[in-house]
This record gives C-alpha cells, sequence and structure tokens, in this order.
C-alpha cells in the first residue's frame, strides 16, 4: 500500500463537518500523539517497563494502533491542505537528508 493509497481509505472514513477542516484533524492529531506517550507512561508505571527493554507483542500492538490513529490524522490534515500523504513524506525526507549533508541533524530551529 502507498501513503496516497492510504489516504484515500482514511478519507473514506472521515466523518466531521467541512467547517472543522484543518483545525479538526490537527487538534485530534494532538491528542492521538498524546495517547502514544500516555501508553508509553503507563507502561512504565503499571509494568516497570523502561526504555531500552524489549515491548511485549501486546504492548507493541496497542502502540501499533495507535499509532495508526496518528497517521489518519495526518493523512486527513494533509487533504485538509490539499497535500498528497506521499508528497508530505517525501518534503520530509528531503528536508532531513539536506540538513545531514550540511551537518545539522541535530540542534533546533525549523530553518537550520
Amino acid at each position: 500500500m502507498t501513503l496516497d493509497e492510504y489516504q484515500t481509505g482514511a478519507l473514506a472514513t472521515a466523518r466531521f463537518p467541512d467547517a472543522a477542516r484543518v483545525l479538526y484533524p490537527a487538534l485530534k492529531l494532538a491528542g492521538e500523539s498524546g495517547e502514544v506517550a500516555e501508553k508509553l507512561g503507563k507502561l512504565m508505571r503499571d509494568e516497570g517497563w523502561l526504555p531500552g527493554v524489549a515491548l511485549s507483542d501486546a504492548q507493541r500492538d496497542a502502540l501499533v494502533k495507535e499509532l495508526g490513529d496518528v497517521l489518519w490524522y495526518v493523512a486527513v490534515l494533509a487533504r485538509d491542505l490539499g497535500v498528497p500523504l506521499e508528497t508530505v513524506a517525501a518534503t520530509n525526507l528531503a528536508k532531513l537528508a539536506d540538513r545531514a549533508a550540511r551537518g545539522v541533524i541535530g540542534g533546533s530551529g525549523d530553518e537550520r
């Protein structure tokens, strides 16, 4: 499956008012990203998981489901911005390759 095929499939299940385009998926993306972090925090608190320790299949599967929700909102937000998901991915890789070539992968700032 390509990213654009995924985006098409995701859009088939998008249910929110057109007036909420851009804002709704952006807000929900933040929430779903937080759920990924929450799951990791709960694994640390409740199950004693620590970074560097392999996750169980069930733990990994739960995180994969949350990442799927993140991807869904990224796909919908990209559509609302008029951009194919593959363009988002390609643009990101080009940006990172440029930073690597200039030796500025580390650090901060969008335009480094």
